[in-house]
Formats: structure tokens, sequence, C-alpha cells
């Protein structure tokens, strides 16, 4: 169930909005970043603040990567696979990635840390093969330099997690 105060900030939005259909994809982005995931709650729920069908709204959800229709980790890394960034090495950061976290892509980390996803561009061809981690652009790379990174946002999130003395 969606809090009031949320409901009522993108009922505003939309009311306001000179064409409210043209929000779906923002409406979609709030929802997913209030639970975590654009859920099939969410999505009905964007569906009747739109006046959409959930099937309109769906077929959205599903075209766009930044969209997740399931859970996903704190830290979702979308691993660029254009043509620049697979000729610049992307499948080796890519199996690196695999083998260093354990898992595939399309999946998430045990613990709930990381999701490894690709995406088809990320627009930082002058930095190929590079990668995206909630939002931030990390490259060029190589697979040595992912250790780094990793351990950070792992240090990161254990820090984030320490109970406050």
């Amino acid at each position: 169930m969606l809090p009031e105060s949320l409901r009522t900030r993108l009922v505003k939005q939309i009311t306001e909005s000179e064409h409210p259909r043209e929000l779906v994809v923002d409406i979609m982005m709030v929802l997913q970043a209030h639970y975590g995931y654009l859920s099939d709650e969410a999505l009905i729920e964007t569906a009747a603040l739109l006046e959409l069908t959930p099937l309109e709204v769906e077929e959205l959800a599903t075209f766009y990567p930044f969209i997740y229709r399931q859970p996903v980790g704190r830290y979702v890394i979308h691993v660029c696979d254009s043509v620049i960034c697979w000729m610049d090495g992307a499948e080796t950061l890519r199996d690196a990635l695999q083998k260093k976290l354990g898992i595939g892509v399309g999946q998430t980390t045990p613990d709930n840390l990381f999701t490894l996803l690709p995406v088809c561009c990320i627009g930082y061809c002058d930095h190929a093969p590079a990668i995206l981690i909630n939002g931030k652009v990390y490259g060029p790379l190589t697979p040595d330099m992912l250790d780094d990174i990793l351990s950070g946002l792992q240090t990161g999130a254990a820090e984030q997690e320490a109970p406050v003395k």
C-alpha cells in the first residue's frame, strides 16, 4: 500500500501535467525507489494513477532495462554489452564479475548485495569497457579493477548496517 504522502505527491504531479500519461516511466521509477523494484502492486498502482491498463504499464516496464520487475540487490551492476564495450573487453568484465560474485547474469548474490544485469548501452563509449552501478559509471575497467570497486561497496554497505554506539 502506497503511503498517503507519496500518493498525494504523485497525484499532484499527474494533475499538474499537460500530458499525464507521459509520466508513466517517472511514476514507475518513483514506485520502484519506494518498493525496491516495480512489484505487481506498484505496477497496478501506476496504472490506476495514470488511468492506464496494467498491461500497458507492463509493456513499458519490460521495455526499459532500468525498471526491475523482480527484487534486486542493493547494488545493481549493469554491464554494458554495446559493440564498443564488447570490442574493448566487456565479456571479460562480465565473466570476472560472475566469478567474483558467484552469480550469473540476471542473478542476485545470496546476501542481496549485488545483482548483475546486462544493458545494451550506458552511453559511455569513451570509457569502454564500462559498468554502471546504481547510476554511477565505472570505466574504462580491467577485471583487476573490479576487486577494489566491489570491496568498497561491501565495506560501505557493512558500515551503513553497523549499529550506532
